[in-house]
């Protein structure tokens, strides 16, 4: 499998076509240049001067660019694999973060080892600048445990599915940090969908009154499933924070080097004692929200085409390339690399054990309850018919 050709598909309809399931879908308008968006590598991978964030990634190494790009196409292997392995029945679900690796990877390339991060359930290049190993993300996709981390041991938290509540979390853990007197931040990460929730809304009052050392960074993919960003906002998500009385700005979000240089710049201003920071990073889903949807069904092929253009990975890799700093030989290895990550996946997921049917009515409650246990005896007999079929 070839590492940037996930991206590179074509699509399979034009825009305002009939979709399988009868509905018209309709093509979005993208945005050109905007003024109020930090960017630092434009699609066609040529760098661009920025007065107030060059300095955050003034003294970037060749090495560290080459980092970068590997970071980048190892997430997208890795999520590739999940995908398919979900498709052949190994995990009950996956959320992708195609097309979001920038986002990720910068803004995680941007956290020190004492800063903690509170994901949501699609920060899988986050958990990889993290450490964490990316076969323990799969099991709770498989439903054999509940995590697969110990979260201090990285400073990783584990994943949160439900829709914002992470933020509020991050909020106290990042009150809790200033009352202690440390000198490390707190960034949580949450969707464009999440941002219409009311714990984000009381995440950035208790943030700015308490002048917490917290980023808010904002994965703005466009789409909450199948509601447009446009259905949940008159104003762009970033300029919310003004209304709180802390500072926001909107990046390129396909951009890994602006990510990780407003990234940077939030975090030292959370360390530094002034505050929380909303990040926006303006990006694009690539794929279906899980692998539960059907993204045909709302959006048009058009708007797709438009941001398989900005593909994260190809404008890193055209800077590379023609910056001389790096070779056949490393984007050869690189293939290599991520072929045998994608080995490795593939078969630890496919060593772990069958998730225990029986498991969903542990720990409803503390004391037992009598409902539950008549809902657990009329599953083991639903699970005991297949088993008399089998023996027919």
């Amino acid at each position: 499998m070839t590492v940037e050709s996930t991206a590179a598909r074509k699509p399979r309809r034009s825009a305002g076509t009939k979709s399988t399931a009868g509905k018209t879908t309709t093509a979005r308008k993208t945005t050109g240049s905007d003024p109020e968006l930090v960017q630092l590598l434009t699609p066609e991978g040529k760098r661009v001067k920025n007065a107030e964030y060059d300095k955050y990634v003034a003294g970037i190494t060749p090495e560290e660019l080459r980092g970068l790009y590997r970071d980048m196409v190892l997430t997208r292997r890795f999520d590739a694999e999940a995908t398919s392995l979900q498709r052949q029945g190994e995990l009950g679900l996956w959320a992708s973060l195609l097309g979001q690796e920038a986002a990720q990877i910068g803004s995680g390339r941007a956290t020190r080892e004492d800063d903690y991060v509170f994901p949501t359930y699609r920060e899988h290049g986050v958990a990889w600048c993290r450490g964490v190993d990316p076969t323990n993300l799969l099991g709770m996709f498989r439903g054999v445990n509940n995590g697969g981390w110990d979260p201090n041991s990285n400073n990783f938290q584990l994943y949160t599915i439900v829709i914002g509540s992470q933020t509020l979390h991050a909020t106290g853990y990042a009150m809790g940090i200033a009352k202690d007197g440390a000198d490390s931040a707190v960034i949580a990460y949450f969707g464009d969908g999440a941002s219409s929730q009311g714990d984000v809304a009381e995440s950035f009052t208790f943030s700015a009154v308490y002048n917490a050392p917290v980023v808010f960074f904002c994965q703005n993919n466009q789409w909450a499933i199948s509601e447009p960003t446009e259905k949940q906002t008159r104003v762009p998500l970033y300029q919310r924070a003004q209304g709180y009385g802390f500072p926001g700005v909107r990046v390129d979000g396909n951009d890994v080097l602006g990510c990780l240089a407003v990234t940077k710049w939030a975090l030292e201003r959370a360390r530094a004692g002034e505050g929380p920071t909303l990040v926006e990073a303006y990006t694009y889903r690539m794929g279906a929200h899980t692998t539960s949807d059907d993204p045909t069904r709302y959006r048009g092929d058009e708007e797709r085409q438009s941001w398989e253009a900005k593909d994260p990975i190809l404008r890193l890799r055209r800077y590379l390339e023609a910056s001389n700093h790096a070779d056949e030989g490393f984007f050869a290895e690189l293939e290599t690399e991520s072929e045998a990550l994608g080995k490795r996946v593939r078969e630890a997921v496919r060593a772990m054990p069958d998730p225990d049917h029986f498991a969903i009515f542990e720990n409803v409650y503390a004391d037992g309850h009598a409902l539950v246990d008549e809902e657990r005896a009329q599953f083991a007999a639903y699970q005991a018919s297949f088993a008399d079929v089998e023996g027919v």
